[in-house]
């Protein structure tokens, strides 16, 4: 077994692998980016070596670089985990040119399955259920029209080299093809540098259903089941679990032996998974095989009890594998959601910024190689931490939150649980769309399609509503308590002085605050008006014209407060990040603004941060000059971060009185990008 090894990647899977490691006495070595210095996977391996800037290209890309850190720490092999270089037929070619065990497959799979329309050909002759279609080298454009028809309509392009969705279009009839090919062709090679097409039927309603396959050197290979990963948002998962629902054992053995021979008929070594496409009607066809560690393989190890990555360093060390097919077998049912930083209800844009506050749902650590069957059931594979920034650099993945239960339905309880409990401030999370989507009846009754989000929207993404007053009423009870604090700290050996107190004592007549809440989440078009009534023990509280309602505080034990509104008991959190109160009741998360009078007398809504930076990013667009008129909702300024541009549109009518960037700077979060003045 190796001594030492190099973890060639960042994030959640670099921190997972060193679990692993650690465990069983490996030594590691992290490599980092100049953007991932205080990075928690530099924090968990035993040294760490700096490879470039930020960019991905002159860091994690750098193979040779990763191989000289690898040759001078005295690490014996590398592992990629996924992304980056784990797929790259080349690098693991100079792994072994350099004397270094690569921990995946070998070149020469990589090789036969990075081609589509080769791995298909390759697939064809091994007998693995392929979909009708047409896979081969022939591009002409004429040709792959006759091909279309003679498949009948809907057709599926696709790019041969592509993945994430990108180089796909679906043709509904032959009228369209033309267009659509020359759009495939266009991304293709934008994309890949390679715009050779494969067309398939288009199955309506497919679900995606995935095999875990592991092969050692010495001819061993078998399958540890199915993942059904039918949950996606533009062909990206969102939710994955194991086993599939309403898999027969007859389609379950066919699909694991069909991802056998597909794996046999490349030589395969290692972890890898076999992608299928599966039929209502339980009929699959191979799409293509990920030669590599997938991020969705904690619900494998859930229900089988096994550590993969443990499993991938023996193969690679020359070890048999650890079980045959007959001492494998599936207990219970396990559940992952990707909890992301990014904002499904502005088309799933990802957010980036610094995790201020991040509290995780009560996990109980699941024991790699153990039993599963845990009293909660949850775990959380994660590579950040609270005070830690997600960045324009790479994947804004948060965590990993994977859940198992005696079956489904116990599964489904405890992710929805799980969702609840996990709070974070500081950028927009998609976990109350995850919650949504758990809880749906789509995906709690199994009926499962690639196109179940699309089909679900509506229900998925509701109109938005106004925060309710247990949410308000929590806020204010958290700014009351919090003045009586500070105002207790501040007067010192003067505490019994009435006047120093935020008590809200006066001689003849209650006090009554007026307090002001933002919310541009909801559908309040106005700033709730909250007005609370100061009394001896308690508080009357009411929003807007409201009938006002008895408030008091039952208990408090940091930012978790217990109250009592009217006749209703509530339990909360409330997290202060500004002039945002971040309130976390009721399984919800109501992000507050708090218009302090105090605190922003004379500002207007422009001068308040509205014409700010949401991100770190770079100017592609300025719109506005100094000194133009502009209407309420102007565009004034295009951002691009990630790959994704964002629109800064004018708060209000105004002038704007200078412009702070041009066209190429790049602007950190939060930077103000124009001067405006109110009209």
């Amino acid at each position: 077994m190796f001594t030492k090894i190099l973890i060639a990647n960042r994030g959640e899977i670099a921190c997972r692998v060193a679990a692993t490691a650690r465990r069983m006495g490996i030594k590691t070595v992290a490599v980092y980016s100049e953007a991932d210095a205080n990075a928690k996977h530099v924090a968990v391996c035993d040294e760490a070596v700096l490879i470039g800037p930020a960019a991905a290209k002159e860091s994690y890309l750098r193979g040779e670089k990763i191989i000289a850190v690898a040759k001078a720490t005295g690490a014996q092999a590398i592992h990629p985990g996924y992304g980056f270089l784990s797929e790259n037929a080349e690098f693991a070619d100079a792994c072994a040119e350099a004397g270094l065990v690569f921990i995946g497959p070998p070149a020469s799979a990589m090789r036969a399955m990075g081609s589509k329309s080769a791995a298909k050909q390759l697939m064809e002759k091994a007998n693995v259920p392929l979909v009708p279609g047409y896979h081969g080298e022939q591009q002409d454009a004429d040709f792959l029209h006759a091909q279309a028809d003679k498949i009948g309509y809907p057709v599926l392009l696709k790019a041969s080299a592509g993945g994430g969705g990108k180089g796909m279009r679906v043709i509904e009839n032959s009228a369209q093809f033309k267009d659509a090919l020359a759009s495939c062709k266009r991304e293709a090679i934008s994309s890949f540098g390679d715009d050779k097409v494969l067309a398939e039927k288009y199955l309506q309603r497919p679900r995606h259903i995935e095999i875990q396959v592991f092969a050692d050197t010495l001819g061993n290979c078998i399958y540890l089941f199915e993942r059904d990963c039918s949950v996606q948002r533009r062909h990206q998962k969102v939710l994955e679990e194991a086993p599939a629902p309403n898999m027969p054992p007859e389609r379950r053995a066919a699909m694991g032996e069909a991802a056998v021979a597909a794996a046999k008929a490349v030589g395969y070594v290692g972890a890898g998974t076999v992608e299928f496409i599966a039929n209502q009607d339980g009929s699959f066809y191979f799409m293509e095989m990920n030669t590599r560690l997938q991020v969705e393989h904690p619900v494998t190890e859930m229900i089988t009890g096994t550590d993969l990555v443990e499993w991938q360093l023996r193969v690679a060390a020359g070890e048999p594998l650890p079980k045959q097919q007959h001492e494998l077998a599936i207990n219970g049912h396990s559940i992952e959601a990707r909890i992301y930083a990014e904002n499904p209800e502005k088309g799933f844009l990802p957010s980036i910024g610094t995790l201020r506050h991040m509290e995780t749902p009560s996990a109980v650590a699941f024991e790699l190689g153990g039993a599963v069957n845990l009293p909660a059931g949850v775990r959380i594979d994660s590579g950040v931490r609270a005070g830690d920034a997600i960045s324009p650099f790479y994947d804004p993945m948060i965590a990993k939150l994977i859940v198992w239960g005696a079956d489904r339905k116990q599964a489904l309880a405890r992710m929805a649980q799980a969702l609840s409990q996990y709070q974070i401030v500081g950028l927009a999370t998609n976990i109350a769309f995850l919650k949504r989507l758990v809880e749906g009846q789509a995906f709690s009754t199994a009926d499962l399609d690639t196109g179940l989000i699309e089909r679900n929207h509506d229900a998925l993404f509701p109109a938005a509503h106004a925060a309710p007053d247990a949410a308000l009423a929590l806020a204010a009870v958290s700014l009351i308590e919090s003045e009586k604090d500070r105002s207790a700290a501040q007067s010192g050996a003067n505490a019994a002085d009435p006047w120093g107190q935020a008590l809200g004592w006066r001689m003849n007549h209650p006090y009554v605050r007026a307090l002001s809440f933002g919310d541009e989440f909801t559908a309040a078009a106005q700033p709730y008006g909250v007005n609370v009534s100061y009394r001896a023990a308690d508080w009357l509280f009411s929003v807007g014209t409201a009938q006002p309602q008895v408030l008091s505080l039952m208990s408090q034990d940091g930012h978790d407060f217990s109250i009592k509104l009217g006749e209703q008991a509530v339990h909360g959190t409330v997290r202060r990040d500004g002039d945002m109160l971040h309130v976390f009741t009721n399984g919800a998360h109501y992000p507050l603004a708090y218009n302090d009078p105090m605190a922003h007398a004379g500002e207007t809504e422009a001068e308040g941060g509205r014409l700010t930076a949401p991100m770190p990013g770079k100017v592609v667009a300025v719109l506005a000059a100094k000194g133009q008129e502009v209407k309420k909702g102007d565009a004034l300024v295009i951002m691009e971060a990630m790959k994704m541009e964002h629109t800064i549109a004018a708060p209000h009518d105004g002038v704007v009185d200078e412009v702070l960037y041009g066209v190429g700077d790049q602007v950190a979060d939060g930077a103000p990008l124009l001067a405006f003045k109110t009209a």
